[in-house]
Formats: C-alpha cells, structure tokens, sequence
C-alpha cells in the first residue's frame, strides 16, 4: 500500500501506462491489439477460449465477453448481442489501465469458468451503463462489418 505522503505522479502513471500498452499488444493477437487501440476495450469470444462439447452446443447460445478497464467484465449473446451480465473481479489496487484489461483476458483465457465462478455477477448497470455498452456493441458490429474479409 502506497505511504499516505506519496503523491500522485501524473508523468509516472503515464509512463506505466504506455508500458503496460506496450505489454497487451505484445500478448494479444493484432486484430484485438486494434479493437482495444481503436475502442479502449477488448473483446473475447468464447469460442476462442475453449471449444463447447456438442451438448453445450445444443443447449447454449455463442456468447463474448466485453473487457474494460476498471469496469466488470461484461457478457452478451453474440447473435443478438443481448446483455447477459456484468462479472466483477480486481487483482490490484492502482493498477495501469492496460494492466487491468491485460490481467482480466489473461485469467479469461486460460480458465474462464474458474474466472467467472469466482466473480460477483450482477445483472448489467449496478456498475456498467447498458446504454453505454450497446453503443459499444454498435460500434464494434459496423467497424466489424467495414474490416475486408469480415464475417457476419
């Protein structure tokens, strides 16, 4: 924990925060290096996390995830983008933007169900606008569709 006489430095969260950038865009793929350059968030689907079995299929609807910085990890039904829920989890105090998102899609990807059975879940808007996120969605769906060689 930070003395109470540190002061905040400006220049310094900067600096770790450009290193922080620097660090997520060396671990996540270029297409998602630029949805977080261009929007500020990242987007995992969980068909990139793990491979549903054919019950899960059968049963469950394609849903991603939205990740913010700071914010709860927000879930949605890719086809209809229909909000499901907002998951709260923190690592640290203080820590750089870019390190939160990068701290979040790491403990997302490499085991989501543990992730998301630890967080406190929320329907949307106790800490994430749903206004807010549909735009994002928005957003996302026509920057998607402008990309050559999209899909949907």
């Amino acid at each position: 924990m930070r003395a109470a006489t540190e002061r905040y430095d400006a220049e310094r969260a900067e600096r770790a925060e450009q290193r922080a950038r620097e660090l997520l865009r060396s671990c996540i793929a270029a297409e998602d290096w630029a949805i977080y350059d261009t929007f500020g968030f990242l987007r995992v689907c969980a068909r990139a996390i793990r491979r549903p079995t054919a019950s899960e299929r059968a049963t469950t609807a394609p849903y991603a995830y939205l990740i913010y910085a700071h914010r709860p990890i927000v879930a949605y039904l890719e086809s209809t983008l229909a909000l499901l829920g907002e998951y709260c989890v923190a690592f640290a105090e203080r820590l750089p933007p870019s390190d939160d998102v990068l701290a979040k899609w790491l403990a997302l990807t490499a085991d989501e169900r543990t992730l998301i059975g630890a967080a406190n879940v929320h329907p949307l808007g106790r800490q994430t606008d749903p206004a807010r996120v549909r735009r994002d969605l928005a957003r996302l769906a026509a920057w998607d569709s402008g990309r050559p060689g999209a899909v949907g």
